[in-house]
């Protein structure tokens, strides 16, 4: 498995789709030199780890629209903490949460599946629900990370980090509607693009043929 990952991250991008999300990866590189200069080593530090993070989907070969959707929300997410958008706008987080914590749950579920960790839906006798709770778990506990690190941020590092009872509360309930969205959008998210499949198919010596992803039929 680890294998297939670290191909997927050395192969060339096919299709404009694949370059646009490997352009938004590039402007995150530059934007980490950007940050340092503009707000210091704490921003740096936090473009530097959100980069990171937007390899995630490329290395799990998701389809580009996936990969790009996440690879630009991720970037709105850290630029409006690092200029304190979330401060001067006191509503931007809720949105940013839904969408960046939903994101996130789901390529960490395709991850975990990947990896054997979580059963693949397609084995399940009620696929979707099962991918539902498990994503929204994943999410939640995702949101409930971030809120201890903010906490760990003002506490131990910058007493101007916002954190307060409704603004954690309020912030882990996006995460977990957004992750819960996820979820229920997951048998589109995890279908592997055309190409990927006929490519193992290659491998395989079979014949090259498109395929869709399981049917998830709801209880």
């Amino acid at each position: 498995m680890m294998h297939e990952l670290l191909e997927n991250l050395r192969r060339r991008p096919h299709g404009p789709a694949e370059l646009v999300a490997d352009g938004l990866r590039a402007v995150g590189l530059v934007c980490i030199v950007i940050a340092g200069i503009g707000w210091g080593p704490m921003g740096a530090v936090s473009l530097a780890f959100v980069t990171g993070a937007m390899l995630l989907p490329r290395a799990l070969a998701v389809r580009p629209g996936f990969d790009i959707a996440y690879c630009v929300i991720a970037l709105m997410s850290v630029w409006s903490s690092v200029t304190d958008l979330y401060v001067t706008v006191k509503w931007w987080d809720l949105p940013m949460h839904f969408l960046m914590n939903g994101l996130a749950a789901a390529v960490c579920y395709i991850l975990l599946e990947r990896l054997g960790v979580v059963a693949k839906a397609s084995t399940l006798p009620r696929p979707l629900l099962s991918t539902t709770i498990v994503t929204t778990a994943i999410g939640l506990s995702l949101a409930a990370f971030w809120e201890m690190f903010e906490w760990f941020g003002k506490t131990f590092l910058d007493e101007t980090i916002y954190v307060g009872y409704r603004d954690t509360i309020g912030d882990i309930v996006a995460g977990g509607l957004g992750s819960l969205l996820a979820g229920l959008l997951m048998p589109v998210l995890v279908a592997r693009p055309r190409r990927a499949e006929s490519a193992g198919s290659s491998r395989a010596g079979a014949t090259p043929h498109a395929t869709t992803p399981p049917a998830s039929p709801d209880p």
